[in-house]
């Protein structure tokens, strides 16, 4: 559409003035808009629309040239699921205007230099696939494509480089030979074949070390769990056996071909691989998750095999899909469901295995846990018919394979399941489960039913759960939540603390300062003290159960009646906590009276860290001690370290960020007074001062991340030293007892420990030095150090 809309008319000087200035950004919009929705539902059909938009891009060009190269280029970058539309439609503009094709490609390649430098892999991955189909719009010439990807490979031949970086440049190419191996064959066989056998030989030497850590079942039946560069060349692999024919991409430059080869071509300019850097993130590699074949969906279209390329091909467009429109459910779900070629797969077979693939992706899932169980209820909604079948369907595979699933997917399996029963009224079949009440209850399968049933009475309440599930699985039933106070009925009376505990109750009801409350506390009796003692300071086990059984029944009511009440004795609580002996036993009874209600305990523990009551070093101790030896298995305790770390975690970020800032200032501060030059003395001096501040500021600031860092390490060694105690223990029991090791105990420990590599390895990566050297050393049971070593690989 032409710009010589005007009619020269006089409409009036001032509203013709504002109408000028206020229409280049309404076109550009229109442009934005027009190019971001081509290939979406339309009455007519896709080819007409390309042809419609390139004529009116065409038109534009001379005015709005930048703008549009800007949209074309973020397209390519943000919505791949749309890679083909968008390689047409720079086709046709080719065609029709060689130069604008060149700057494009010019502009790509500086974007990709840009993605790379910037550690934006994934974006990489697409911009260089859109470049490759680019070759099948003939506006990419086939050899310069072919350059490229020599020199990709080439990066395999790099010496002291880490093989997550081998991996990505390897793993670029293959990705993109679905779309443009056909072309780049049919010109140039020879270096094709020459570029597939260095690949191949590159994968026979490459270290697998970190795969078991990475899939979600031990088991290879029914479905192998293959390593993603393994299982994209075997589906490479079938694809050229089959001549590069592929039925699945969308290729809407084929109706333009009569137009486009005529078109002239453009030679790639000369792209290196930027050197590896010692700050560079490279994505973690992943195992392909299979939950379905073809024999799964037994009626309309057959699913593809899963070395077939069109399964690669789905799976990439439906995790793109998900990528582009995660952060809404509805337009997500609305997508997904209207996938091109739907007619031709088990589409609904298809998404429930990618979103499950991405709840239980390794170490962590692209996009926060909720956003899938969202997109779940969504889909349900908008295809009641099928959906919700399938969604069954998958639910019954999980539990029947529960045995050898990683335990933190099970984790993620019951956060969902829990979830997305509380937005059905809590329906399900659960005679269907009644396997599990025959088994015994540390086995993964009672362990998942109890822990469901746990996470929905959160999401509900507790007679809610007794109601919904049948009386035979009562003994898995959580108890019902309420609070534990020994100090409350006719029994406790005989126990030491009670005249002291209903001093303390009356206090508090009288609101009593905390001097008159402490003075109370001082007639509680020191069991740990012998009769002939000095009256010392020392650690009094009964004084903080006395005042913390009885504050916290006081407060028992509600989460906030709690906080409050932690609040406001915050004074007294931090006086009795004042040895490490203290804060473990503030922990002990924070269990001892809300046992019942894990909730609770939870908040109230994350309530103590944040208020410097307990420490996370405590907090660990306590999760590892003999006193919560029974609960280890239960995912509660595993949620509490876990917040606990990352509290820990966020600290030393909060203030490495404070000390960053400080120091930018100061470099601010020192140009602005080294430009000044020489100034009034009195300004300089005012600078000076300030400069002498910000010093002393930083100086602060590097001592509080020096002393944080210590703590955070000191955490980690207190984990894995908790950790190897514990499974040493176990293997030395065993092998004295010639008892198999792998119980259900050990499997949850082990992997247990493989979480918390996986969930902060990050961190973890900062003191591996230390680690190695103190607890990860090479006399250690192989069982043990195999974890760590495949948390090693991981980077390698």
């Amino acid at each position: 559409m032409s710009r010589r809309r005007h009619s020269d008319e006089n409409d009036g000087g001032q509203a013709h003035k504002r109408r000028r200035t206020s229409e280049p950004i309404e076109i550009e919009d229109r442009l934005e808009s027009l190019i971001c929705r081509v290939g979406e539902k339309s009455t007519s059909s896709l080819e007409s629309n390309l042809e419609g938009l390139a004529g009116v891009l065409e038109a534009d060009l001379p005015n709005y040239k930048n703008k549009i190269l800007r949209i074309l280029c973020a397209v390519a970058r943000l919505l791949p699921e749309k890679l083909t539309v968008y390689t047409t439609l720079v086709g046709l503009l080719n065609a029709r205007n060689y130069n604008f094709g060149g700057e494009f490609v010019e502009a790509m390649i500086r974007q990709l230099k840009e993605t790379l430098k910037n550690n934006l892999y994934n974006e990489a991955v697409y911009l260089v696939r859109f470049l490759s189909d680019l070759v099948n719009c003939h506006v990419i010439a086939a050899p310069s494509m072919v350059v490229m990807f020599e020199n990709f490979v080439s990066v395999t031949q790099e010496e002291d480089v880490p093989q997550v970086r081998s991996d990505w440049f390897v793993y670029v190419v293959l990705s993109c030979l679905p779309w443009v191996g056909k072309e780049l064959y049919e010109k140039k066989d020879v270096e094709m074949d020459r570029l597939l056998s260095q690949i191949e030989v590159y994968l026979k030497r490459r270290v697998k070390t970190h795969v078991p850590m990475l899939q979600v079942w031990t088991a290879e039946k029914p479905h192998p769990q293959e390593e993603y560069l393994d299982c994209l060349w075997a589906q490479i692999q079938k694809l050229k056996k089959d001549r590069w024919q592929e039925r699945h991409i969308l290729r809407p430059y084929i109706a333009f071909d009569s137009v486009l080869c005529e078109a002239l071509q453009h030679n790639l300019p000369p792209f290196t691989p930027p050197g590896h850097m010692p700050d560079a993130q490279y994505p973690i590699p992943r195992v392909i998750f299979r939950m379905f074949d073809y024999t799964d969906a037994p009626e309309g279209p057959v699913m593809p095999g899963s070395h077939s390329v069109e399964r690669f091909v789905i799976e990439e467009n439906l995790h793109c899909i998900i990528k582009t429109h995660w952060r809404e459910r509805k337009t997500c779900a609305a997508q997904l469901l209207s996938y091109p070629g739907k007619n031709k797969i088990p589409l609904n077979y298809h998404i429930v295995e990618v979103i499950f693939g991405e709840l239980f992706q390794l170490p962590l899932p692209p996009h926060i846990d909720v956003m899938y169980t969202t997109l779940l209820i969504e889909l349900c909604k908008l295809q009641p018919g099928s959906l919700p079948q399938v969604l069954a369907q998958a639910t019954e595979m999980l539990y029947m394979r529960l045995d050898t699933m990683n335990t933190t997917c099970i984790d993620r399996f019951i956060n969902w399941f829990s979830h997305h029963l509380s937005n059905f009224q809590f329906r399900w079949s659960w005679d269907d489960w009644a396997d599990c009440l025959t088994m015994d209850l540390e086995k993964p399968k009672p362990k998942f039913v109890k822990e469901v049933l746990e996470k929905s009475m959160r999401l509900s309440y507790h007679q809610r759960i007794v109601d919904i599930v049948p009386p035979t699985f009562s003994a898995l039933i959580p108890a019902e939540p309420i609070f534990s106070f020994k100090y409350g009925d006719e029994s406790g009376s005989s126990l030491p603390g009670y005249p002291v505990s209903v001093m303390v109750s009356n206090a508090i009801k009288n609101r009593a300062s905390n001097e008159e409350i402490l003075a109370i506390l001082k007639e509680v009796p020191n069991p740990n003290q012998e009769d002939d003692d000095d009256e010392g300071e020392s650690f009094n086990p009964l004084k903080i159960d006395v005042f913390l059984q009885t504050l916290l029944h006081l407060a028992a009511k509600s989460f906030s009646h709690s906080f409050s009440a932690l609040g406001k004795f915050h004074e007294i609580l931090k006086n009795l906590t004042e040895s490490d002996d203290g804060k473990l036993h503030i922990l002990k009874v924070v269990y001892e009276v809300w046992r019942n209600h894990p909730q609770m305990i939870a908040v109230l523990v994350d309530k103590m860290i944040r208020t410097q009551i307990v420490d996370c070093a405590a907090v660990a101790n306590w999760l590892f001690s003999q006193d919560m030896a029974h609960e280890f298995t239960r995912l509660f305790i595993w949620e509490i370290l876990h917040s606990t770390i990352r509290k820990m975690n966020k600290h030393v970020q909060k203030i490495q960020k404070e000390l960053e800032e400080a120091k930018d200032k100061l470099e601010k501060q020192q140009h602005k007074r080294r430009d000044s030059g020489d100034d009034e003395d009195m300004e300089k001096n005012s600078e000076e001062d300030e400069e002498g501040q910000l010093e002393e500021q930083i100086e602060r600031l590097q001592e509080k991340v020096e002393s944080a860092q210590s703590e955070q390490k000191n955490l980690f060694l207190v984990i894995f030293q908790r950790f190897i105690m514990l499974l040493t223990e176990h293997l030395v029991r065993c092998e004295t007892g010639s008892v198999d090791i792998s119980t259900p105990w050990y499997k949850n420990c082990i992997e247990r420990l493989q979480q918390v590599f996986l969930m902060h390895h990050g961190t973890i990566q900062q003191y591996m030095g230390t680690l190695e050297n103190l607890l990860f050393t090479a006399e250690l049971d192989h069982h043990i150090l195999a974890v760590y070593q495949q948390f090693c690989a991981l980077q390698l």
